[in-house]
């Protein structure tokens, strides 16, 4: 089976915004993430950033992150809510910021 993978308008733009030959790895990771939803590993909270219920997936040797979440009873959508560089928490601060922001 095969799952739809969609991106927040945010994530897009963190997507488009990726070097070539990084977006042929991420590319490559969410083809696999199609396939098998739980491939992330699950967060929680992580620096006092509530992301429970959330998934991380690294991408290019752990430098990059995607952060993402299962949508529906029966796993409907994979969203995808940021695309990062593995630098401390910035993309869980950037997550974080984006819930408020929309309320996701």
């Amino acid at each position: 089976m095969t799952y739809s993978i969609e991106f927040i308008p945010d994530a897009a733009a963190d997507y488009k915004s990726l070097d070539g030959s990084v977006k042929k790895k991420v590319n490559k990771k969410l083809e696999e993430l199609s396939k098998n939803p739980f491939l992330g590993e699950y967060l929680g909270n992580k620096f006092n950033i509530d992301l429970t219920g959330f998934y991380k997936l690294y991408v290019d040797n752990k430098k990059i992150r995607i952060v993402y979440r299962l949508i529906g009873e029966d796993i409907e959508i994979i969203e995808v809510l940021g695309i990062g560089k593995r630098d401390k928490e910035d993309i869980y601060r950037l997550i974080g910021h984006r819930l408020k922001k929309k309320q996701y």
